[in-house]
């Protein structure tokens, strides 16, 4: 159960992919080839790198292992996202872009969905650096095209880095100023990025690579700036491009017959779907509802209540509608409460954690969820990099420089890991303890059984939420830290009070994700780093110099062996802040869809990929309309 949906979710994840190249939302923009590497004096020439060790893919390589070669093109799929959209700009923090709206766009390195940290040429042909990596040059492929006809230049990515650097997300701005010195054109093919001397190298190439290119002339020909909503779709150059629109609840994105990558080896059996369409609905229940009527064909089910008890709708008992579990290799999503620290009355690391006692996750499970759910503990969950136990050397040596920043028990402690409660919904040794640690920071029950501090100010928390399927999850909290005389209330909003509020900080307590790579990067800095607590990525306001300090020794990492105590060193003190009340996960992906649509055998460990690889049966469809299924 999670606050969006699918398609929903790619659009979060665009900070991720701004960050860093991997599996994530531009998987359907993927294309690339890999050339042999060339030494040419002290520089090396390339097709492909990868952040730590080799890349899969080498010269000559027909197509991605995970995909069907054979898989035939045309059909629709359509999925659903909360709440409406009001514009088609996915990189203002104003307004709410459209579903898929960074679809169109294209970037001159790309990832692959059963690699990590690897990144592959797309827009370019092939990229130069010396050893040093202080400087990329990206050579542009020929023919390349957006998808109004007009050739794309090196020109338009130097326009789109400059919009980037100047009017992106404030997070990811602080980013480059930081890493990318500048850019410049050195012919009609060729473009350098400089990057800045004390910026990390380990995956630099790949920041600069998986900037996504925009057109030059629409941005100058329609007034457009990337800090502005935009009424009219970004034009790129990708395999799909704007279709329609309605009322801000339905945008439909159509498969572009003249996109000019169709034929290179990393496409092939990829954007096989002719139209994707997004319908939007108010809350998650109506969404289920539109499901089961065929309104929209494929659905990842997060709501557990629903995939236990409520799949016996018609069309599912009549076999039109599959149901599966498919194995979901990610890192978790991080899906935690975040408890915004911007706030005076959670400064105070004892009343983060009394607030973190009241959340029964056991009891939640249970109860509400039919024990689908596992906990989550750690930034990095089902993954390697989790930490656990007590520090070991390593992790120590990274830690103790930097002990006066770092809350108490991190250096001998084992990880902090989520409270453990009982089967009652109110777990009364957790409540005890969790009383204890309000005492101790001087809010004290009064005669009205509320908690006081010194001023007589009501200590108060508010969980701003605006789904209506979030409200069995919220509402027993709230119970339970009312019990522990905690003036707790929940706000439910509608969608738009939801953004505004969220992207002004104005919360004490909202639902979030703050999952990282398995090779994270510069990402970090926007989720967790003190130059971003203005930012929106940045929910809970976390500023912290041994963070920061502990993020750069992540990202200047060079082999595995270095990056896991790095890692394990970050996770370790990023729990132990108790910024977060987190919640659930599974290793599965819960989906269900209309008997038309097929995927490979084995997928990749990465995505699901549905309206990446995943092709549509035009006789099974056939069928089914013949039936009255859709």
């Amino acid at each position: 159960m999670a606050r969006v949906a699918v398609a929903a979710r790619q659009i979060e994840e665009r900070g991720r992919f701004l960050s860093a190249l991997g599996a994530g939302l531009v998987a359907l923009a993927l294309a690339g080839g890999v050339a042999t590497q060339v030494r040419a004096a002290d520089t090396v020439s390339v097709a492909a790198i990868a952040t730590l060790g080799d890349v899969k893919y080498g010269p000559g390589f027909a197509h991605l292992d995970y995909v069907n070669p054979e898989a035939p093109k045309g059909g629709e799929i359509s999925e659903w996202a909360p709440g409406a959209f009001d514009n088609f700009n996915p990189f203002t923090i104003k307004g709410r872009a459209a579903a898929l709206a960074s679809a169109p766009l294209e970037t001159m390195l790309t990832g692959t969905a059963d690699t990590v940290g690897e990144a592959y040429c797309l827009l370019c042909e092939s990229f130069e650096y010396p050893e040093s990596k202080d400087w990329v040059i990206f050579t542009l492929r020929d023919g390349i095209t957006f998808s109004d006809g007009v050739p794309l230049t090196v020109a338009d990515v130097l326009f789109s880095y400059e919009q980037m650097r100047d009017k992106g997300l404030s997070s990811f701005r602080a980013v480059v100023a930081q890493q990318i010195a500048g850019a410049e054109v050195l012919d009609d093919r060729r473009i350098k990025f400089t990057f800045t001397a004390d910026a990390p190298r380990r995956d630099i190439i790949q920041l600069a690579g998986g900037l996504p290119v925009f057109s030059k002339a629409q941005f100058e020909n329609a007034g457009l700036a990337l800090d502005e909503p935009s009424q009219v779709a970004l034009i790129g150059s990708g395999p799909y491009v704007f279709d329609s629109a309605k009322d801000g609840r339905t945008v439909v994105w159509k498969r572009n017959p003249d996109y000019w990558g169709e034929s290179l080896p990393i496409n092939v059996g990829r954007n096989n779907f002719d139209r994707i369409r997004v319908e939007y609905y108010g809350d998650y229940q109506a969404a289920f509802e539109g499901f089961k009527s065929g309104s929209y064909t494929f659905r990842n089910e997060t709501s557990s209540i629903i995939w236990a008890t409520q799949y016996d709708f018609p069309a599912m008992t009549s076999g039109h509608v599959v149901k599966d579990e498919l194995h979901d290799g990610n890192v978790a999503s991080g899906q935690a409460f975040a408890i915004n620290l911007r706030r005076e009355k959670f400064a105070d690391i004892r009343v983060r954690e009394a607030i973190g006692l009241m959340f029964n996750f056991e009891w939640s499970n249970e109860s509400l969820f039919y024990g689908l759910y596992a906990r989550i503990n750690s930034i990095w969950e089902n993954s390697p990099l989790a930490a656990s136990g007590a520090p070991g050397s390593e992790e120590l040596a990274l830690l103790e420089p930097f002990a006066a920043d770092l809350p108490e028990g991190v250096l001998n402690d084992e990880a902090v890991m989520a409270p453990v409660s009982g089967a009652r919904q109110l777990d009364r040794r957790n409540m005890r303890r969790a009383a204890a640690l309000l005492d101790e920071a001087g809010w004290e029950v009064g005669d009205d059984g509320m908690r006081r501090n010194a001023q007589g100010a009501l200590l108060t928390v508010e969980f701003l939420n605006d789904s209506q399927s979030f409200d069995r999850v919220i509402n027993p909290f709230v119970e339970n830290l009312r019990a522990l005389g905690v003036d707790a209330k929940m706000a439910r909003v509608d969608d738009a009070q939801y953004e505004a509020r969220r992207r002004s900080h104005d919360f004490d307590l909202i639902t979030t994700h703050f999952g990282q790579d398995l090779i994270p990067g510069s990402g970090l800095q926007q989720y967790f780093g003190s130059g971003a607590v203005g930012d929106v990525f940045n929910a809970a306001g976390l500023a912290n110099p041994a963070v920061d300090a502990l993020i750069r020794k992540v990202e200047e990492a060079q082999t595995q062996e270095e990056l896991l105590p790095r890692v394990h060193a970050l996770d370790r003190v990023l729990r132990a802040l108790r910024f977060w009340v987190p919640q659930w996960y599974k290793d599965k992906y819960t989906v269900a869809y209309y008997d038309m649509y097929e995927h490979p055998e084995t997928l990749p460990p990465y995505t699901l990929g549905e309206t990446d690889f995943w092709w549509y049966n035009a006789e099974k469809a056939a069928k089914l309309k013949a039936e009255g299924a859709i």
